[in-house]
């Protein structure tokens, strides 16, 4: 009986560690569709499991656009909420530190 529950234990932990190696490193759209997946079969459970929290989080993350790599609007571009960083040119992005403040190491 011991070595039925250990392999359905590690059996279990590999399913749960490839989901989620699939749902962060998959297409974001992957991720969009198992999580309202998710969702719905959350939904469905018995109401003493007490999931309806978490069916509320999948459906909320289900339906929320992915972000972009620098988490912005996902189109790499300025939108007219999010000033224009300084150019790398300009004299505002410089920094300027005074040769007396910079210490030696010895």
């Amino acid at each position: 009986m011991n070595s039925v529950l250990d392999i359905s234990l590690v059996g279990l932990a590999l399913l749960v560690s490839v989901g989620y190696a699939v749902s962060s490193l998959g297409p974001r759209s992957v991720r969009r569709r198992v999580l309202a997946a998710l969702g719905r079969i959350t939904v469905r459970a018995p109401a003493y499991l007490g999931l309806k929290r978490l069916a509320n989080r999948f459906a909320a993350a289900s339906a929320e656009k992915a972000k972009g790599a620098c988490g912005g609007c996902d189109d790499c571009g300025a939108t007219a909420s999010a000033p224009m960083p300084p150019a790398h040119d300009s004299p505002a992005s410089e920094v300027h530190v005074p040769v007396a403040k910079i210490g030696r190491r010895s």
